[in-house]
């Protein structure tokens, strides 16, 4: 299972990337492989804002189905179009074509409060 070192997670599986002042969202190897084929991503236009741990979409898998959570709040400046024709992009690159949306951040401090990448390691051993 991928845990790339340089990504910032959520204890709700989710992943986040300082790209400059924006951060790119979205959902774990470890998640994506626990949910299943995915089939659908419902996700909010570019515009909306997004607050740090509240839901902001829904995922849709053959297994089942999940809430998605802002790891930071900011507002929505780019949303992954290849998710609408293709959701199982997620399933196979989860950290790269399968991202979800671009945030420009409202305080990067949030960053500060997320899991390192071995403290969600030991998240998901610890089931």
């Amino acid at each position: 299972m991928e845990i790339p070192e340089d990504l910032h997670y959520t204890k709700d599986h989710e992943w986040a990337r300082n790209d400059d002042g924006e951060v790119v969202i979205g959902i774990t190897d470890y998640a994506q492989s626990e949910l299943g084929d995915i089939v659908f991503i419902d996700l909010p236009e570019v515009g909306t804002v997004i607050l740090q741990g509240k839901e902001f979409g829904t995922i849709e898998a053959v297994k089942a189905a999940a809430d998605i959570y802002a790891p930071v709040s900011g507002e929505i400046v780019a949303v992954n179009g290849l998710l609408d024709q293709s959701p199982e992009l997620v399933n196979q690159s989860p950290y790269e074509d399968g991202w979800f949306v671009r945030v420009k951040i409202s305080d990067e401090e949030e960053l500060k409060t997320l899991l390192t990448a071995d403290e969600y390691r030991e998240l998901i051993e610890k089931g």
